[in-house]
């Protein structure tokens, strides 16, 4: 089951986070943007953790695929016992050779997932391979950094991200909007019905209003009538 996690930004606290199955689990009162770095090589995962870092950027580091899908709910094992309700993730970034599970495996996953698949992945690999790149960005990464990795590369995460934003703003202003659209046309979809309305019923009001007018005189309203109910002196 796919654990409920959101992008967000968090805020930049001094806590510590929390280690509970080989995972750092952060505080969720914190603003900085979560980073989920993939990478088998110790040596190659710690660069891109420290990069990170210096980049006011919050970094949960894996060694595997597979512990990438258990941190995020999505491993098919379901070997984790660790509850993620509520975690914060901005994007992923993952090294592509791996054993057990390649990250070009990995991202196919993620993007699969009706909870993850807006969230930014990128790909690294230490092969400037074209038709290995093409397939990633087929597949629906951000990009693919050759290593090794530079501050600049990871520092041009951040507009992925604020990209991400900004879109999904863009989407919750235009529900907004066909909300406001619908709500506008109903009073002249009313008015429109009640304006047919009252002119389907004014012929029925016809015989009432003719109903009131003037009859045509009665015979006790005749000159001969009133002339023979007058007293005599």
């Amino acid at each position: 089951m796919e654990r409920n996690v959101v992008v967000s930004r968090r805020r930049k606290t001094e806590t510590t986070a929390a280690k509970i199955d080989g995972f750092d689990v952060l505080p969720a009162d914190s603003e900085e943007a979560h980073v989920l770095a993939v990478d088998d090589s110790l040596v190659d995962r710690k660069v891109i953790e420290r990069l990170l870092k210096i980049s006011s950027f919050k970094v949960t580091a894996v060694d595997s695929g597979r512990r990438a899908l258990q941190f995020l709910g999505l491993d098919e094992e379901k070997t984790s016992s660790v509850g993620f309700d509520g975690l914060k993730v901005d994007l992923i970034i993952t090294d592509y050779c791996m054993p057990g599970m390649t990250g070009y495996e990995l991202l196919k996953k993620i993007k699969e997932s009706s909870n993850f698949r807006e969230i930014p992945v990128v790909i690294m690999s230490s092969e400037n391979i074209l038709t290995r790149i093409d397939r990633c960005l087929e597949e629906g990464a951000e990009d693919f950094i050759v290593k090794p990795v530079k501050l600049a590369d990871v520092k041009r995460l951040k507009d992925y991200m604020m990209r991400e934003v900004r879109i999904e703003s863009e989407s919750n202003m235009n529900k907004r909007k066909s909300c406001c659209d619908l709500t506008e046309s109903e009073p002249s979809i009313s008015s429109s019905s009640s304006s047919s309305s009252s002119s389907s019923e004014s012929p029925l009001r016809a015989p009432i209003l003719s109903s009131s007018a003037p009859s045509s005189p009665t015979p006790l309203d005749s000159p001969i009538r009133r002339l023979k109910m007058t007293p005599t002196e």
